[in-house]
């Protein structure tokens, strides 16, 4: 699986330059020494599906858990099943030396219920919901174009509950860069920028997380899941706009004139003497609102740089030219039956940037600048995507070159599974996406067996995990690839009919919404636990004064990350409003080499991306149709 390094993790170097003076806040891993914690109950606090296999987990000592039993209780108080734990799935740390299972199967009446211990242990779980899964599913996915709404940039905003407002209306006439050059770790540029064209207009999209950077490479990720979402759960409210206002800024990065693909707009590291986006904290219509001059310390961060993926007419890093013509072929599928003629003008969008594509060994991957921001390895997949998705919208629209397209589709998924980068479904593989519409076209024993190998290295990961985790739970990204996970399997299963991992699909989601050690969701605003402090400079300074940030509803955050990771989570810039949740005894929970942690300043716990939530809402909206 490749590993990629987000924007933070620069901002994390960056921000040493312009720390306030309050210090950082450190965190030890439960010791030996400890004692046992309280015995403690973990759901799904997404809520669980009438029909679907249950699990929930109690954490404890062991003595105490294998003589308990467990009731479940509805809002009346009344117990409407009964039972006793599972076997032992393992120890979690030295406070924690048992996990059990507590299978809710049997639970199908929907209603609104709490879990609790009796007997030799006592605990009492959060609240849950049992429903039909499509309706809980159909209410998730909503949430998460909240998310979407919330990340507008440009004049087109949706005020929401952050209370936004038109944010980088400078950005409607922005002038082009050469590409930056920076140090080997990518933390500081070493030469000025260098203008070579414009100006464009680059306005609008979404923000790309806590930080207002706007990137073709997630963006193109986001708006091919969110037009797949759409074509699977078409009436989720807000979905379609939301979709729309993604590929409106794509094809404001796609220059057909020209041939020029845009790649990215801000500067998320500079110099001492040259702030970058990650330099300041404020919000993001402030920017609009400077006064500065040419050399002047915030230039970049009001009128801010464009760079290009290629210099005009040459070829295109093909991991982007492969998700951009996905995503533009997504939408002359969308457009084929009630709009034909908008759907032929995306579909030779798609064939143009698809066409150049730089697929004769490519050296160097273009995703961001620097490109440590989010590293990539593969590409094979991204053509993949992009020649299924040209496929499929040219049959929807009669064309000819459907079959070629179809052809070239299977010729890289044959290279993609001889490349040695195999991954799952994340912002650096989307041979998940691509296996599944080609199996649409016809069947492929190796197209469908790859999608196995996904499904079944995560099964087994989970198998060895006292909460079933099938993500790698100790490095970044390990809620979204759960998530991943989950469409994956529906996917899978709705293009071979084998439901085989169903159940698994079930636990991974109850896994990243609150069945696992922390007992938390990592899905803002769901469930009775959930973060209330991200890495997210709008919700942060439109909170209340009590210190916690605005509920940015519907974001998904990283969720637990490699201890060693959070060295500095407590650093914060000098704007940053102080937020720490304190709901739980985070550190208590903490085992297995992760770390999670609810403050502002821990971006490798808490800040939400626009790639995670629509891996969630792409899994939503699959498991609801």
């Amino acid at each position: 699986m490749v590993s990629r390094f987000k924007r933070p993790r620069v901002l994390a170097l960056s921000v040493a330059l312009c720390l306030a003076a309050a210090g950082a806040v450190w965190y030890a891993l439960p010791s030996n020494g400890d004692g046992p914690g309280p015995v403690t109950i973990r759901v799904d606090q997404g809520g669980y599906g009438s029909a679907e296999h249950k699990v929930a987990f109690a954490m404890g000592p062991d003595d105490k858990l294998a003589g308990a039993r467990f009731e479940v209780v509805d809002e009346a108080g009344r117990a409407v099943l009964t039972g006793g734990p599972g076997a032992r799935t393992g120890a979690w740390n030295s406070a924690y030396d048992s996990i059990r299972t507590l299978d809710l199967s049997a639970l199908t009446a929907a209603g609104s219920y709490r879990l609790r211990l009796t007997g030799t242990a006592e605990a009492t779980s959060p609240r849950f919901t049992v429903a039909p899964a499509s309706e809980l599913m159909k209410n998730l996915a909503a949430d998460n174009v909240r998310f979407f709404q919330a990340q507008r940039d440009g004049a087109d905003i949706v005020p929401g509950a952050l209370g936004r407002k038109p944010a980088h209306l400078t950005d409607g006439s922005a002038s082009v860069y050469a590409a930056p050059k920076y140090n080997g770790d990518g933390t500081e540029l070493t030469a000025p920028l260098r203008r070579v064209g414009g100006p464009v207009d680059v306005s609008g999209g979404w923000f790309d997380a806590g930080d207002y950077l706007k990137f073709t490479h997630t963006a193109s990720y986001a708006t091919a899941e969110l037009l797949l979402a759409q074509r699977a759960l078409p009436a989720t409210p807000g979905l379609a706009a939301e979709a729309r206002h993604g590929l409106s800024w794509l094809d404001k990065m796609w220059d057909g004139h020209t041939r020029t693909l845009y790649a990215q707009v801000g500067i998320g590291a500079g110099t001492k003497d040259l702030h970058s986006d990650h330099d300041v904290w404020r919000l993001p219509e402030a920017d609009d609102a400077l006064k500065v001059r040419a050399g002047d310390t915030d230039q970049f961060v009001k009128f801010r740089p464009v760079f290009r993926a290629n210099e005009p007419g040459a070829p295109i890093s093909p991991n982007l030219a492969g998700r951009v013509a996905a995503a533009f072929a997504l939408a002359a599928q969308t457009d084929a039956a009630n709009d034909p003629a908008s759907a032929r003008q995306w579909l030779e969008k798609a064939a143009a940037v698809y066409g150049q594509a730089d697929t004769h060994n490519p050296r160097q991957l273009v995703t961001t600048f620097p490109p440590a921001f989010y590293s990539e390895d593969s590409w094979q997949d991204d053509m993949e995507f992009g020649a299924v998705e040209l496929a499929l919208a040219a049959k929807a629209l009669g064309d000819g070159r459907a079959g070629g397209w179809q052809t070239q589709a299977a010729d890289w998924a044959r290279a993609y599974l001889a490349s040695g980068n195999l991954g799952t479904l994340g912002i650096s593989d989307v041979s998940a996406l691509a296996h599944a519409d080609l199996l649409r076209l016809g069947p492929s024993n190796a197209v469908a067996a790859d999608l196995r190998r996904q499904l079944t290295d995560g099964e087994r990961r989970a198998a060895k995990d006292p909460f079933r985790a099938g993500a790698v739970y100790t490095d970044f990204d390990a809620v979204p690839h759960t998530f991943g996970l989950v469409a994956t399997a529906v996917l899978y299963a709705k293009a071979t009919g084998d439901h085989h991992y169903d159940a698994f699909a079930g636990q991974q989601r109850g896994w990243a919404l609150g069945a696992n050690a922390w007992g938390t969701s990592f899905m803002i605003g769901t469930g009775e636990l959930f973060p209330h402090c991200p890495a997210h400079q709008v919700a942060n300074l439109a909170g209340s004064l009590t210190g916690r940030g605005a509920v940015l509803r519907g974001a998904v955050v990283n969720g637990p990350n490699g201890a060693k990771k959070l060295s500095g989570d407590g650093e914060t810039l000098e704007s940053t409003r102080a937020c720490a949740a304190g709901t739980a005894d985070w550190k208590r929970f903490d085992g297995k080499g992760a770390r999670y942690v609810d403050q502002v300043g821990a971006w490798q716990t808490v800040e939400p991306a626009d790639d995670f939530t629509s891996t969630a809402l792409l899994a939503f909206a699959l498991s609801a149709a």
